[in-house]
């Protein structure tokens, strides 16, 4: 692949990563004359539309949604749509081939589909789509993604403007959805009825991850949100409020992890009281210390330690990671702790050259 053409290949991703992430007010009439095209060829004829702030407003008036067992034998909208669009991907991908088996080496993966599907896949669909989903109440609910689904309407725009592509038959519906893409934000087709959520009005990210340390990483004009700390859905107060207390009360690992993380671990250490046990230096990540601490009380459901250390990889800002790991409170040596995380012998962790 060329240098121009993998530059090109980058705009197309910039250009639908901008749509995926937009902010800008939704294109009614451009969304409702697409959804209207898509019902028709589904059979079906256009609905009513009815547009609302955000996801969550529009489970006031979506049905929790069809039970896998049953959705092949319904014959309502919705998996009449589901159908279509899958239909339209796989005819697609037949057109597109296998990428390994073009001029580009046996084996290898195309360059094009690196540049433009894997990065829009993981930030767009796994990064941002994923996380709104999963806040929603009832997430199984189908659900079309609208300006989330850039990031396979993106994969097959550029293998079309240049990729060498051809999608004679296919190029009407595939224009149906860019339309989408481009226009609004998440839709729930039903028989009469279309419910269309707007687009936020705030999109926050850093690194290419969802991240705001300031209030919500995503909002919506209703108010409802979705708040981020480098990638990972956070509760409100890991923003906003972040104590020892809510931090000793959280179950969940990852989320007790950023709350520690906006707090800054100096801060959590004193102010949660944490008592120094032991220091040595990281024999698996040279130029970094192990730092032990006793746990206050049953702090995280037991009583315990924890373990400071400092990631053996580099951060996408080009920072080293400070994390704490719980350990069983009698080891007394931060080295046989280290060990201890891995399932090591303290022989073996010091042996390591470097650990990730």
């Amino acid at each position: 692949m060329s240098v121009p053409r993998r530059l090109q290949a980058a705009d197309i991703r910039d250009e639908w990563l901008g749509w995926a992430l937009s902010t800008l007010p939704a294109d009614q009439t451009a969304a409702e004359a697409a959804i209207s095209e898509l019902y028709e060829r589904a059979g079906r004829p256009a609905p009513r539309f009815l547009w609302v702030d955000s996801p969550n407003a529009a489970m006031e008036f979506v049905p929790a949604g069809i039970p896998m067992r049953d959705f092949v034998k319904t014959l309502s909208i919705a998996p009449r749509l589901a159908t279509l669009g899958s239909e339209l991907r796989e005819a697609l991908d037949r057109r597109v081939g296998h990428p390994w088996a073009l001029s580009w080496g046996q084996g290898e993966p195309d360059p094009l589909d690196a540049e433009v599907r894997d990065p829009l896949r993981d930030f767009v669909r796994d990064g941002v789509c994923t996380p709104l989903r999963l806040a929603l109440p009832m997430a199984e609910r189908l659900t079309w993604y609208g300006q989330h689904d850039a990031y396979w309407v993106a994969h097959y725009d550029a293998w079309r403007r240049i990729g060498g592509r051809t999608f004679r038959g296919l190029n009407g519906q595939l224009d149906l959805w860019a339309t989408l893409a481009r226009s609004c934000g998440w839709w729930w087709p039903m028989e009469e009825l279309c419910v269309v959520s707007l687009r936020p009005v705030s999109v926050r990210t850093e690194e290419q991850r969802l991240h705001s340390e300031q209030g919500p990483a995503v909002a919506y004009a209703d108010g409802w949100s979705v708040h981020a700390w480098r990638g990972t859905r956070v509760p409100w107060w890991v923003i906003s409020d972040p104590t020892p207390d809510r931090i000793a009360q959280e179950p969940n690992i990852e989320v007790r992890r950023c709350a520690i993380e906006r707090l800054g671990w100096e801060v959590y250490i004193e102010q949660a009281g944490l008592r120094l046990v032991a220091t040595a230096r990281d024999p698996g990540n040279p130029g970094f210390d192990l730092l032990l601490y006793d746990l206050p009380g049953t702090v995280w459901g037991r009583r315990a330690r924890v373990l400071l250390a400092t990631n053996g990889s580099v951060e996408r800002d080009g920072r080293r990671r400070r994390y704490g790991l719980g350990v069983p409170d009698h080891l007394d040596d931060p080295v046989a702790a280290a060990a201890w995380t891995y399932g090591l012998s303290t022989d073996h962790y010091a042996q390591l050259a470097r650990r990730t």
